[in-house]
């Protein structure tokens, strides 16, 4: 079976043969990684809150300052007041605690950390506003059209909306050319500050779904539960 990456915008769904693939989700597509190629879409340029499968730009282009050597796994970083005071899914770092990148990292691909989420944004461009414009940037090179970001954590925001389809652009493009992700994101469990804080990964499919690799979860009151799930097969 080829790659395959899959954007799902309201619902969890059971994958079965994609000719076959009856889809509760307003929105939904299916794409195989190598190519690009579209095996099943419904309604993919529908714009709708993506709650933290936003996050999925967040690691993007964390990943491509660690390749461009402007950021290192094992850099400290530092949580503003700022970063501390997002609330949602967050592992509750205090005004000044540092962690690691590689830690940071971990955090947001397991438990959906928007504090972590921040601090990284703030950390790589000097403030979140500055990392939002940098996300919208980045989005419009990967010809996400249907995008607008307002924050790197996916937070409720009055026009922070994407697509099924944008989000397989951006996740592809992030487990293609940064498969280091993958040892974050098929983490199930682990834990943070010498054991003192543990971490179960909010996609379950890691544990329960064959080949899963990844990638990131989300949901709000408003948009639902969202997913951009990966997973391989056999290469």
């Amino acid at each position: 079976m080829k790659k395959l990456l899959f954007a799902l915008a309201a619902a969890l769904v059971l994958i079965v043969p994609a000719k076959a693939l009856e889809v509760s989700a307003p929105s939904a597509l299916l794409m195989e990684k190598e190519t690009g190629t579209v095996l099943f879409a419904k309604n993919e340029h529908e714009k709708l809150e993506p709650a933290s499968v936003t996050k999925v730009m967040t690691l993007l282009l964390t990943m491509e300052a660690i390749e461009n050597g402007t950021l290192h796994y094992d850099d400290m970083v530092t949580a503003s007041a700022h970063a501390c005071s997002m609330g949602g899914s967050q592992i509750w770092l205090k005004e000044n605690e540092q962690l690691s990148v590689d830690d940071m990292l971990k955090a947001v691909c397991v438990v959906s950390a928007n504090d972590c989420s921040v601090a990284l944004a703030e950390h790589i461009a000097g403030s979140e506003d500055a990392f939002v414009e940098r996300m919208n940037q980045r989005a419009k090179e990967l010809d996400m059209n249907d995008t607008h970001f307002v924050n790197p954590t996916g937070l409720p925001a009055e026009g922070h909306v994407t697509s099924s389809y944008d989000i397989a652009l951006m996740s592809r493009e992030l487990i293609l050319n940064h498969p280091d992700i993958r040892k974050y994101t098929t983490i199930w469990m682990d834990t943070l500050r010498n054991g003192a804080s543990s971490l179960v990964n909010t996609n379950k499919l890691i544990r329960f779904y064959e080949g899963a690799t990844g990638l990131k979860t989300g949901s709000t009151g408003a948009a639902q539960y969202c997913l951009s799930g990966t997973a391989e097969r056999d290469g």
